[in-house]
């Protein structure tokens, strides 16, 4: 089994009903556990600032997956719940979901970056995650809440 560390986000279409029934269909992927769940979070948005706030929260699941495996039942859950990729990047969205970590894996594909490529810059992962894995490293040993604390976190607030 390995620990995997996901982050969701939504701003459309009702994101507290988006992320819940995301955490109910992650929790039905198959050879994979769900572990625990951070509280949700309201956060401006990451990009345009002309969209409303944004629902992240952090999930840990412990699958017997390969990453790609996971990525491809997060990703059809992504369009089940009627995600639309458009060629703008860190527009508003149905939902989003992320692979922060796979245990202790580096991997760079076409398809997937573990660690996410840019979860150092953005609290509104790094602060979700740290409540349910206040100890979390990077593969490199460093710990994310040596990182978090030199990020500007006052926006982020309980949804």
């Amino acid at each position: 089994m390995n620990r995997v560390y996901l982050a969701l986000g939504s701003n459309l279409a009702d994101p507290l009903h988006q992320v819940r029934n995301a955490l109910d269909a992650l929790a039905a992927i198959p050879q994979t556990r769900r572990a625990a769940v951070s509280a949700f979070y309201r956060t401006p948005p990451y990009g345009p600032p002309d969209q409303p706030d944004y629902l992240n929260a952090a999930v840990a699941l412990d699958t017997q997956l390969t990453p790609e495996a996971l990525l491809d039942h997060t990703q059809r859950i992504e369009l089940e719940q009627g995600r639309v990729r458009k060629a703008e990047r860190w527009g508003p969205r149905t939902l989003d979901l992320d692979i922060m970590l796979f245990g202790d894996r580096m991997l760079e594909t076409p398809r997937l970056t573990v660690p996410h490529y840019d979860m150092l810059n953005r609290a509104f992962m790094l602060v979700p995650l740290l409540e349910i894995a206040p100890q979390a490293r990077l593969p490199d040993g460093r710990y994310l809440a040596d990182i978090a604390a030199k990020l500007d976190c006052s926006a982020i607030q309980r949804w």
